[in-house]
Parts: C-alpha cells; sequence; structure tokens
C-alpha cells in the first residue's frame, strides 16, 4: 500500500469526536507514579523488529529519535547497534528505569535552556533522554535526526496538539530520512483515548505535502485489556514515512 491508494475501508467515519480530548502533563506523569503503564512493551516492538531492515537500510552511524519515549527497549537495540539515541519523556521515573532495566550507567545535569528540565546520558554517550516536555525541546538545540521510531506517541498526543508536533518531528529530520510510526485503528466513539484514533486521512494531513507515506504492515492488536476500553477491534498499522 502507497499513499496512492485509496483510504483504508476500516477507517472510521467519526474521527472528530476526540478532537477536544486533553491530558495533562501532569497526567502523563501520574500513570507513571500509579504504574498504568501498559502501553510499555516490555520485549519491544514486533513490527518494528519485522522491519528493522527496511527502516534502517544496512545504514550505520545514524542518530534516532524517540518521541514520548518512556522507557522503550528498543532504545538500547539501536545504541547497540552503534546508533546514536536521542529520547524525550515528562516522566523522570520512565527515565531512571529505563538505564536501570538494561543495566546502563548514567549522568544527569539540568538544561540550562528549559527551566526545570533534565538530561539523561548513558556513560558511553550514545544514549541522551531529555525530561521535559517536548514542546519544549527546540530550546535544547538536539540536532537532526537521520530517523524516528513514533510508538505511542503520535497517538498519545492531545489531538489538538497534533499539528505543532507534526511540525516539531519534520523540522528534525535530515535528508534522506525514515520516519516510521505505528498508530492505532479502533471505533473512537467508545473509547475516549489515549492512545487516540489517527485516521489515514489525519497521518497524510500532517505528513502528506512532505512525506511519502507507505503502510508496511496492519496487524491485529486487540488484548484482553481492550475489553475495558469498551471495543472489540483494535489494529495497529505500521507506516514508514520518507522525503518526497
Amino acid at each position: 500500500m502507497n499513499d496512492t491508494m485509496p483510504l483504508d475501508v476500516t477507517e472510521h467515519p467519526d474521527t472528530e469526536v476526540q478532537k477536544n480530548r486533553v491530558l495533562s502533563l501532569e497526567e502523563w506523569q501520574d500513570k507513571w507514579v500509579t504504574r498504568q503503564i501498559a502501553f510499555h512493551q516490555e520485549h519491544g516492538h514486533k513490527l518494528l523488529k519485522k522491519h528493522l531492515d527496511t527502516f534502517l537500510r544496512g545504514q550505520s552511524g545514524l542518530r534516532v529519535f524517540f518521541p514520548l519515549c518512556g522507557k522503550a527497549v528498543e532504545m538500547k537495540w539501536f545504541a547497540d547497534r552503534g546508533h546514536t539515541v536521542v529520547g524525550v519523556e515528562i516522566s523522570e521515573i520512565g527515565i531512571r528505569e529505563f538505564f536501570s532495566e538494561q543495566n546502563i550507567s548514567y549522568t544527569e545535569e539540568p538544561l540550562t535552556e528549559i527551566a526545570g528540565a533534565k538530561v539523561f546520558k548513558s556513560s558511553s554517550g550514545n544514549i541522551s533522554l531529555y525530561c521535559c516536555n517536548i514542546f519544549d525541546l527546540p530550546r535544547a538545540n538536539i540536532g537532526k535526526f537521520d530517523r524516528i521510531w513514533d510508538r505511542g506517541a503520535l497517538v498519545a498526543i492531545n489531538p489538538g496538539d497534533r499539528d505543532r508536533y507534526a511540525d516539531f518531528m519534520l523540522s528534525t529530520l535530515r535528508k534522506g530520512f525514515h520516519y516510521l510510526v505505528a498508530v492505532l485503528s479502533y471505533d473512537p466513539t467508545k473509547h475516549a483515548g489515549p492512545p487516540f484514533y489517527v485516521s489515514d486521512a489525519e497521518l497524510k494531513r500532517l505528513f502528506g505535502t512532505k512525506c511519502s507515506i507507505c503502510c508496511l504492515e496492519e496487524a491485529d492488536a486487540f488484548e484482553e485489556r481492550h475489553k475495558a476500553w469498551g471495543i472489540d477491534y483494535i489494529f495497529e498499522k505500521l507506516y514508514l514515512l520518507t522525503e518526497k
């Protein structure tokens, strides 16, 4: 499937229902405190593993960005392959748990450019995780990236913030980039989010002017825990965005 194909027929007609839903940064931080982190995948992301070669294209020494990284184990995967990883996460708990669970020694220091923010760096220097609001991150001058792995970020950003999120993501990309994004498809009238429903049309609206968009795979992502959301299906779609 590529960006010239018609929209997926499973697209839900009522895509506007979540547009005014807002979660505060404090609510996200609280999820870590109260351990509401079912979004964390301790064995990593299956579809990323499957399409890793397509994403990396055999290149070495890449700069890889993880927006809203949590304690994603894939950050260690990329660092172990010789890439440089930069992440941003509002929860200091998530960042500290990443280093501790992956057995990586690190340093931490305040960020002078952003009040109250910190950066945590692995002792080897190839992983830097910024603890701050992602929309403050441009002030930290983090440079440009060859790759973005966006799993749990676009679907977590408040729908009203998507335009500025997409603009920031696009501003961080180097020429020849590969931006891999996982979105979720379910009935948004039955679950308020997050994670939020992101339609094919929305993805094209946000990124289509600058990116070619290709769906690599659509997989059934329904688990027992999703019954509590009041939904009876959920699909995860993995898209590769490349330079037009």
